[in-house]
């Protein structure tokens, strides 16, 4: 995968969890996860890559914290549009 891209799960309309993925090889897993933040953990590969960031609290979570964190992690910033789904509910 070459691209971030965000995956978000409902229920009854709203979001209770979401993943942020990171460009990755397609045979990465996470191996090691290290929560920087409420409602913000970050999924390592076993090469100590960072390949997602699970949001596990969509409502509470802004686009500046997760930009902060990929930042830190050297990957360009999310847009509004990106986290549309999340910001909106």
């Amino acid at each position: 995968m070459k691209e971030p891209y965000l995956e978000v799960t409902f229920r009854h309309g709203r979001p209770i969890a979401a993943y942020y993925y990171l460009p990755r090889q397609a045979n990465q897993k996470s191996v090691k996860t290290r929560q920087v933040e409420p409602g913000l953990v970050i999924d390592f590969a076993a090469e100590g890559q960072a390949i997602g960031i699970e949001i596990t609290a969509p409502t509470k979570v802004s686009l500046a914290a997760l930009n902060a964190v990929l930042r830190e992690l050297g990957h360009p910033p999310a847009t509004e549009v990106d986290l549309a789904p999340v910001l909106a509910a």
